[in-house]
């Protein structure tokens, strides 16, 4: 299948058999959930040279906000979500970098290359009485994948927690994404199956808000 843009993607096997697995838009074969690697791996190589030590993970500033845009842009595509995205540099610029920093973000680099980001927040625990930190967003570009730079980002996100003692590091993923399920099996995640997330958008906070009435007095 071609794109817009005149490159060809390929469907993976579970996209072309299995409905949970989107169709729209077309990805990269590596970056299809349930990739099945030919015998020839059409990604760009990763350098021979690169390894976990090689990866280096910094604080965001301000100046990073278009690579930041960039990255939240490209990890909608891979989520087939890219409609849902309202986020701007100007947006990005005042909540992240702002007088009231709503989240914060890491970002890692190979070469002076920046090949992926995790954005995160804190949050807090009232059964252990102590702060913990929500993943919202973790991505790596997908020819630097296999270079150890997912781990390197929540590494440093798990020493973030450790420094800030917090009792807990939590995340969410999409059930059909199983690479991203098993890689996070495999440090030692687990899956709160007994939970149920819900959600308000903004439509939903407004006609809540304008339904509530206000009961404070001054």
């Amino acid at each position: 299948m071609s794109s817009s843009r005149g490159s060809t993607f390929f469907l993976c096997r579970r996209a072309r058999t299995d409905p949970r697995f989107p169709k729209y838009p077309a990805l990269p074969r590596w970056q299809c959930a349930g990739y099945d690697p030919p015998d020839h791996d059409e990604r760009l190589p990763v350098p021979e040279s690169t390894s976990p030590a090689a990866v280096t993970v910094r604080a965001a500033t301000r100046e990073d906000v278009p690579a930041i845009l960039d990255f939240i842009e490209q990890l909608a595509d891979y989520e087939r979500m890219r409609h849902e995205v309202k986020a701007t540099a100007a947006a990005l610029d005042e909540t992240l970098f702002g007088a009231h920093p709503a989240a914060e973000v890491i970002i890692a680099s190979i070469d002076g290359r920046d090949v992926g980001f995790a954005l995160f927040f804190e949050t807090y625990s009232t059964f252990l009485a102590r702060p913990g930190l929500h993943l919202e967003d973790l991505f790596v570009v997908p020819e630097a994948r296999g270079a150890g730079i997912g781990r390197a980002l929540l590494g440093r996100l798990a020493a973030i927690a450790e420094a800030r003692a917090c009792g807990r590091l939590e995340w969410a993923v999409l059930t059909w994404n199983e690479p991203a399920i098993q890689f996070y099996r495999q440090l030692g995640a687990v899956p709160l199956d007994e939970w149920q997330t819900y959600r308000l958008d903004r439509d939903g906070i407004r006609a809540l808000a304008g339904a509530t009435p206000c009961l404070d007095h001054d």
